[in-house]
């Protein structure tokens, strides 16, 4: 599986943080981590939460990425931006637990971590624990088991009614505002993983056209 790691600017400074417990957790379990930034507050570009959500979309509807980890001060608006596109179904996880379940019965492909909200001592621990819980088993199998029936039944009716009330992601990027989206998608992190992990010739395409790459 390919993660992909995002930070907006006001958290930028625990990137490198983030990303080792990441790494430390999923890598000797055969995933790899992509670490899109940004990688300190001093970047060139900053972006806020909702190019997170811009940026968490690309990834994941061009196949650049299988899951995104990223988050805010309180998770909250990286959360609700990233749940604004299609293809993108984002949980907010304050905990293992949170990690666990929303994993099991959700079966989504990003969380939105609160990086300022409670985060201090053992914040690095937690993460792991989150880490740990979050891809500890195959996702989707139900919380409890006996609920997983049901529990996948509404995750693919999700699935059906967010084809239906979104547009597709390339659509959606010929038509936001192109200094919002370029501003998401101009990152050092960007520029070194995407060209090469994107599946997706269309919005490869209106991605090169968005940069005039």
């Amino acid at each position: 599986m390919k993660i992909a790691l995002i930070n907006e600017n006001s958290q930028a400074a625990k990137n490198d943080m983030i990303c080792q417990a990441l790494k430390k957790v999923v890598e000797p379990m055969g995933h790899e981590v992509f670490n899109y930034g940004m990688y300190k507050p001093e970047d060139e570009a900053q972006l806020t939460y909702v190019q997170v959500g811009i940026l968490a979309a690309v990834l994941l509807n061009s196949g650049a990425a299988d899951y995104v980890i990223t988050g805010c001060g309180t998770g909250e608006g990286a959360m609700l931006a990233c749940n604004s596109f299609p293809g993108v179904i984002c949980g907010h996880v304050e905990d293992p637990l949170d990690a666990y379940t929303f994993a099991q019965i959700n079966d989504g492909n990003a969380i939105a971590l609160p990086f300022a909200k409670g985060f201090g001592w053992g914040g690095d621990l937690n993460l792991e624990y989150i880490f740990e819980k979050l891809y500890v088993e195959e996702s989707g199998q139900g919380y409890p088991r006996e609920r997983a029936v049901p529990e996948k039944a509404n995750k693919k009716i999700l699935d059906e009614v967010k084809k239906v009330t979104y547009q597709d992601m390339n659509t959606i990027l010929k038509s936001m505002d192109r200094e919002l989206t370029k501003g998401a998608l101009s990152t050092e992190g960007f520029e070194n993983y995407f060209w090469d992990n994107c599946k997706d010739e269309a919005i490869r395409e209106t991605v090169q056209e968005i940069l005039a790459k």
